[in-house]
């Protein structure tokens, strides 16, 4: 099998090959994997495409461990945010260092050196509890970060608007990562203007606001900091990787991960670009979980290979 480096650009006939290898690898190292394939009639030799490759439905993740190879040393175990009484995700995750740099690798992929902004990260409901993974890497961007301004911030709102204003005054390139919730707070209270800030939201009101859709949250955003787009982070727990929004809610992914749309209904059914559906994510980043995740996400894929999230499934 021809080996890759992690950020080299490959056709698509070069990721499908590499994407079945993967396939093949965690179907055979990967028990529980298997045995839902089995279960659909998807064995090995059945599989020919990418098309053909069963996505395991991520809530598997909520009551197993999910895990190729016989490792049993965890280094870290990444866990889901959720309110109390539910069952909350958990990654098993076999090399931390690993996913630290596949976050890197995707975010420098749109954006450039991480060492070249100042990182400030507005994640209270993260900060508030263990396992994040999302934590973990803003982290890393903040050791990475040659500004000693770079840290996370709870709710010490009135510090982080000072850090703000001078990195505006010293045109020092800034980059605000928080929860939707806690960037709507934060702006209530502290109107900016700062036209090169780069703001960017993680999603999510966490029980804590009224659920907004996006395009509310950028407005509401955009109305109160100057600028004139809100950027958006698309991750999640049961992934290593990251797509990012630089703009009206179009994501672009590293060049390991795809994205296909599945029919809500008929979830065997690949549907074609421009189509509304559920969206399938490969992440060759989880070899050693599972690339290949069925998620509870409405969107559309586009004829780039960019996709739109709309939503959630209804009662997932």
């Amino acid at each position: 099998m021809k080996t890759y480096k992690v950020n080299e650009t490959i056709s698509d006939s070069e990721f499908d090959g590499l994407t079945l290898d993967v396939f093949h690898y965690q179907y055979k190292y990967n028990a529980f994997y298997r045995q839902y394939c089995s279960l659909l009639g998807k064995e090995f030799s059945k599989v020919l495409t990418i098309r053909d490759i069963p996505f395991l439905p991520i809530q598997f993740f909520k009551n197993q461990e999910i895990k190729t190879g016989g490792w049993t040393t965890v280094e870290t175990i990444f866990t889901s945010s959720g309110t109390t009484g539910t069952t909350t995700s958990q990654h098993f995750v076999r090399d931390l260092v690993f996913y630290k740099d596949i976050s890197i690798l995707g975010f420098e992929e749109q954006y450039g050196s991480i060492k070249d902004y100042c990182v400030l990260g507005l994640l209270p409901s993260y900060l508030e509890r263990t396992g994040s993974s999302l934590i973990t890497m803003v982290e890393e961007f903040i050791k990475l970060s040659k500004y000693p301004q770079s840290g996370f911030f709870l709710y010490n709102h009135a510090e982080l608007a000072e850090i703000l204003r001078g990195c505006r005054d010293r045109q020092i390139a800034t980059l605000l990562i928080g929860v939707s919730f806690a960037l709507l707070d934060f702006i209530e209270q502290h109107a900016l203007d700062f036209p090169n800030l780069i703001v960017l939201e993680t999603g999510g009101m966490k029980g804590r606001r009224k659920e907004l859709i996006r395009e509310n949250v950028h407005q509401l955003l955009k109305a109160q900091s100057g600028v004139t787009v809100i950027h958006s982070e698309y991750g999640m727990t049961e992934l290593l990787s990251q797509a990012y929004s630089t703009g009206d809610g179009i994501f672009k992914t590293p060049p390991w991960m795809k994205i296909l749309i599945r029919e809500v209904n008929d979830p065997r059914e690949i549907l074609a670009p421009q189509q509304t559906g559920a969206i399938n994510i490969i992440d060759l980043a989880n070899i050693y979980s599972c690339s290949f995740i069925a998620t509870d996400d409405i969107g559309r894929l586009n004829a780039d290979n960019s996709f739109f999230v709309s939503g959630r499934i209804d009662t997932s």
